[in-house]
């Protein structure tokens, strides 16, 4: 099978350039993937032979012979979480609007494979947007030096992205368990390497401390139903009578074995997810959560990827979106 002109065309490496034109491989990488860090007579000189040699760039002047503009990547942890497929949704409707291919990534929850597949997309397609990325800052920032990248749920030095503010939300939660009697409160962690759940445990301790309630930590786990439930049996070991999940998923999942162990949710035990996930709604009982607009991050997120595109802008540009607490039946007060 023959391969596609465009990928065959991609292969010209940013090395085989710069020897070329008698120039470091770094002076090409700066002038592809941040224009300000050259002259503009070198950015001309490179350019102009990348674009003889058959390299194709978000950056570079558009070919006449495209059926598309280029091609941008997402990256996600998982495609198992519903807020997952809701930043698909947002971020697949900017790229197709805007007339560029999408390729969508898992990597599964491995930051081996996170890491292989980012190394690999920086030097394949034109842009890449990351959502909760679980490798270091240092390798966001090297494949960031090769296309450009934006974060979702994750700030990392020198990186633009797009922050939903659901550890805002979170603290809202506490402060509404406190309100209604709960002193003793579990959290549930998420992964290990998972920047939102450093944040959101973060905000729920300071909230703690400001409202004099014990905060107990639970686990890390990997958000799944079956995890949920492997949650459910170390909850009910913390005696609190309210507990938030790092996500839906999580909380949805230890509903069910509340139920089981024999634990009434609220009589017994107040609930909290985040997300607001398809699902959380019409769980038993429904879940309070903290409501997180994926959708709109997604959209956010290419819009401010492809803004990069024309202006070659290279700003830490943050866009923040906020959450706000949803309130149902799983959670009420406490028992004297």
């Amino acid at each position: 099978m023959a391969v596609p002109a465009r990928r065959v065309q991609r292969r010209v490496t940013l090395t085989e350039i710069a020897q070329v034109l008698g120039v470091a491989p770094s002076t090409v990488s700066r002038a592809l993937s941040n224009p300000n860090r050259v002259s503009p007579a070198m950015y001309e000189r490179i350019t102009s032979k990348a674009q003889e040699m058959g390299y194709s760039s978000a950056l570079l002047p558009p070919r006449d012979d495209r059926l598309a503009r280029g091609t941008i990547a997402l990256v996600l942890p998982n495609l198992t979480n519903p807020f997952n497929l809701d930043v698909t949704r947002g971020a697949q409707a900017q790229i197709r609007a805007a007339s560029y291919l999408h390729l969508l990534v898992s990597t599964e929850e491995s930051l081996t494979m996170e890491e292989h597949w980012l190394r690999e997309l920086a030097r394949t397609v034109d842009g890449i947007v990351v959502s909760s990325p679980r490798v270091d800052d240092e390798v966001l920032r090297s494949v960031a030096q090769i296309t450009p990248t934006v974060l979702v749920n994750r700030e990392t030095r020198g990186l633009p992205g797009v922050v939903i503010d659901t550890p805002e939300g979170l603290a809202q939660a506490l402060q509404y368990l406190q309100s209604l009697g709960h002193a003793r409160i579990a959290y549930v962690h998420g992964p290990h390497g998972s920047w939102t759940d450093h944040v959101r445990f973060t905000a729920i301790a300071a909230a703690a401390d400001e409202h004099d309630v014990d905060l107990v930590e639970v686990g890390r786990y990997q958000p799944t139903l079956a995890n949920g439930a492997a949650a459910a049996d170390a909850v009910v070991l913390t005696r609190a009578t309210a507990c938030i999940f790092f996500n839906d998923v999580l909380a949805i999942g230890a509903l069910d074995r509340f139920h089981r162990l024999g634990v009434t949710i609220p009589d017994d035990l107040s609930v909290v997810g985040c997300d607001d996930i398809f699902g959380s709604s019409f769980s038993s009982p429904p879940l309070t959560t903290v409501t997180s607009p994926g959708e709109s991050a997604g959209r956010a997120a290419v819009d401010l990827l492809i803004g990069r595109f024309s202006t070659r802008d290279r700003s830490e540009r943050i866009d923040r979106i906020s959450a706000h607490l949803t309130v149902r039946a799983s959670t009420g007060p406490a028992r004297a």
